[in-house]
């Protein structure tokens, strides 16, 4: 199952940042840390190598023999959480759109703008225009607001036609049915560990829409739901394997 949704082999960083991003809070002894590795085959030296290039890179700090996110990975372990509990409010039809209006913008700051949109989960309907359902309940960064002007409206075209047109609704839910059913197929720590990064990978992809746009038989909540079982007892796995409790 796993082969059939294209999931590589967890390299030494990715076990590492998928360990950290799932446990609370995301600070473990190396040691803990080289035990993951070694359930995925990968040899301590490997492991503590990543550890150290990661604290080089600015992905983990180090302190008193432990390792923990830095602030711009616990932002994503804070999405990825809002993604497993997403903050919703009920949705009388608006729209949330923004323009961008900021002038000769430095590519960098263009990337950046594009990545919080991303977050902020909006879909881009032309060059410099984004927009969604106003139907979610998060802050907006600063970066968009000093590059966007914001303003709600509501299309006059059937507003599911044009979610499907910015979202590619029906490639998320076949991915989010093949994950299902790969949590129920996984059996071996090592498996499990892989499906469950994918689902937080994908529900950080879920453009979180109101009821009224979604397709029939969408696999959104479920997906959650099957989750949030399946991890009640997974970051204790996790702990087990390495020692912890």
């Amino acid at each position: 199952m796993t082969n059939q949704l294209g999931l590589r082999p967890l390299t030494a960083r990715s076990v590492v940042l998928s360990t950290l991003l799932g446990v609370h809070p995301p600070r473990l002894p190396a040691r803990y840390l080289v035990r993951v590795g070694e359930r995925f085959g990968i040899a301590e030296g490997t492991v503590r190598v990543a550890l150290s290039r990661m604290v080089a890179a600015g992905d983990l700090v180090q302190a008193d023999g432990a390792y923990a996110l830095t602030d711009r990975l616990l932002s994503r372990q804070r999405r990825q959480d809002e993604s497993r509990e997403p903050r919703t409010r009920p949705w009388d039809g608006r729209w949330e759109i923004a323009v961008v209006t900021a002038e000769r913008r430095p590519a960098a700051d263009r990337a950046a703008l594009r990545q919080a949109m991303s977050e902020l989960r909006l879909a881009e309907l032309r060059e410099g225009t984004w927009l969604r359902p106003a139907n979610l309940a998060r802050p907006r960064p600063e970066i968009v607001e000093r590059q966007c002007v914001f303003l709600t409206g509501r299309p006059e075209q059937p507003p599911g036609r044009l979610a499907a047109g910015l979202w590619d609704l029906a490639g998320w839910a076949g991915t989010a049915r093949a994950l299902l059913d790969a949590l129920d197929a996984s059996d071996t720590f090592a498996e499990q560990f892989t499906v469950s990064a994918a689902v937080l990978r994908h529900l950080l992809k879920d453009p979180l829409l109101p009821d009224d746009l979604l397709p029939d038989g969408w696999p959104g909540l479920e997906l959650r739901e099957h989750y949030r079982d399946f991890a009640a007892g997974f970051e204790r796995l996790i702990l087990e394997q390495v020692g912890t409790v």
